[in-house]
């Protein structure tokens, strides 16, 4: 079968019996930045690659189409010798040689353009590790090579390869990736998804004022990522805008599939998708490999094969389950017995309040009552003023709560004589699990609030114990206050009301 064009395949064929023939990945990313006819160097790296020996195979390295395409188009020159795009974005699916193609840029860096100094990071330093040694060896394959070089040093936090001629290559932990660095040519941020706020690719960015000749360039690796994205998401909103119109020197390169399509390894539409998301398909890639991880979770399948955005990756709750469990035309009952249940985020700043009341058929309904927010730690005396007027309002058996995030708050309602129970620890794991399985059987209803949902999507599990799990707070990496909520309220809710709650037959 012919090799895509330029737009990628219009659909892949597939036998009867489901396997694939020759299929390759797409040349041109989905979503790009504007292409311009300024001239590029991108050919002069190509060149300079395509000459070295891969140490792995002992011949010479061949780029794909996807990543002569990234050569030419991120490297463009403006007509004052600066880069054309300063910053530059590339996103693959997972083992698409990312990590490949920012070994090849820093040796080129480093050996033809006369990059004084370059710098890696990553949110772990083993992964800037990999490419660290990625590099040398590539060095040590290649006798012009490891004839201009000086040295390798390796020391906690850090590691830097020297030329003889004094252009580095550093890598940094993240944490400490911009101390005592001064102008370098070129940064390199692998695995960008994993980047929770700001503070790293600030600091790193800023190094770079200064820097003379064709001016810094920033390269960010990575494959899709979720809500939590913070740095791949303000860029991609960035991209979206500069492909709209708005004026922007980033370069945005993103290889990715059809965020609706159905994953169904019988269908061309999909694998049209999977080459759309893997252009090393066909060239390291086979489609067997890719076959043999769709099983796995739909969040990890579509960042990791499909290159698509979710809210969040492996959550604890399958949002189709929870899309499900919706209900209309339903409020709290005045007069039913009520469940509440308060939570704060780690740092005191969010929290929220959910109620439950149970429903014909064994069913039961949560409701997010109340949400605090402050740029400093909630009030917990407002915060219990706020739950007793719920208090107040409904039949409320109990106001369940964690001693590790809500104490205090607590400890302000039990003198007004409102019931109050601590859910931690293993009591709390058990309610994880009672929730989880209360969603995927359709027995919990909520109504569809948009905070809920978000919060609800974007939990994730912790292990607990022996082969248990929680809701983890802080590797959430965003507010679950009102999902740690919806727990708790589901552990009274689903009590068994008689001993003969499961009848054996």
């Amino acid at each position: 079968m012919p090799k895509p064009d330029s737009k990628g395949l219009k659909s892949a064929p597939v036998t009867s019996q489901g396997v694939l023939q020759t299929l390759y990945g797409s040349e041109t990313p989905r979503i790009h930045s504007p292409l311009n006819d300024l001239p590029s160097i991108g050919h002069e790296m190509i060149e300079f690659v395509e000459s070295l020996i891969n140490p792995n195979t002992g011949q010479t390295f061949k780029m794909t189409p996807a990543q002569k395409f990234l050569a030419i188009h991120a490297h463009k020159i403006k007509p004052d010798g600066r880069w054309a795009t300063p910053e530059v974005a590339a996103l693959q699916a997972r083992q698409n040689g990312k990590t490949t193609f920012m070994a090849w840029r820093v040796l080129t860096g480093m050996y033809l353009w006369d990059e004084k100094l370059q710098v890696g990071t990553a949110h772990k330093l083993t992964t800037s590790s990999e490419t660290f040694f990625k590099i040398y060896e590539i060095i040590e394959a290649n006798p012009q090579l490891l004839s201009e070089f000086s040295k390798k040093i390796e020391s906690k936090g850090g590691q830097e390869l020297k030329l003889n001629n004094s252009n580095r290559y550093i890598i940094r932990a993240n944490n400490s990736a911009s101390r005592g660095i001064s102008a370098p040519a070129v940064i390199h941020m692998d695995e960008v998804r994993e980047y929770k706020d700001e503070e790293v690719w600030a600091s790193m960015r800023y190094t770079q004022m200064a820097v003379q000749g064709k001016g810094g360039q920033a390269w960010m690796y990575s494959n899709a990522g979720d809500q939590h994205s913070v740095i791949l998401n303000k860029m991609r909103e960035r991209a979206m805008a500069q492909i709209s119109g708005v004026e922007d020197s980033l370069g945005w390169f993103e290889w990715s599939g059809i965020p609706e399509v159905a994953i169904d390894p019988e269908s061309g539409e999909f694998w049209n998708s999977i080459a759309m998301a893997n252009p090393s398909l066909g060239y390291t890639i086979h489609p067997d490999n890719i076959r043999a991880v769709l099983k796995d979770d739909d969040s990890i399948i579509r960042t990791e094969v499909l290159c698509n955005w979710v809210d969040t990756i492996n959550p604890v709750v399958n949002p189709e389950a929870f899309k499900n469990c919706k209900v209309e035309g339903i409020k709290l009952d005045p007069e039913s017995t009520t469940w509440m249940a308060v939570d704060l985020s780690p740092d005191r700043k969010h929290g929220a309040l959910m109620a439950a009341q149970q429903l014909p058929d064994n069913e039961f309904l949560v409701v997010l009552l109340h949400t605090w927010e402050s740029p400093v730690p909630l009030d917990d005396k407002q915060m219990a003023n706020d739950i007793s007027g719920y208090v107040r309002k409904y039949p409320t058996q109990v106001v369940a709560y964690s001693a590790r995030t809500s104490a205090a708050v607590a400890a302000r309602l039990r003198p007004a004589g409102i019931g109050i129970e601590a859910i931690d620890g293993a009591l709390y794991a058990q309610a994880c699990d009672e929730y989880l399985s209360a969603i995927t059987s359709g027995r919990l209803k909520h109504l569809d609030q948009p905070e809920l949902n978000k919060q609800t999507l974007a939990a994730v599990k912790l292990p607990f114990g022996d082969g248990g799990w929680i809701m983890g707070r802080k590797v959430s990496n965003a507010v679950i206050a009102a999902t740690v909520a919806s727990a708790m309220v589901t552990h009274y809710a689903t009590r068994p009301e008689a001993e003969d709650d499961v009848v054996f037959i």
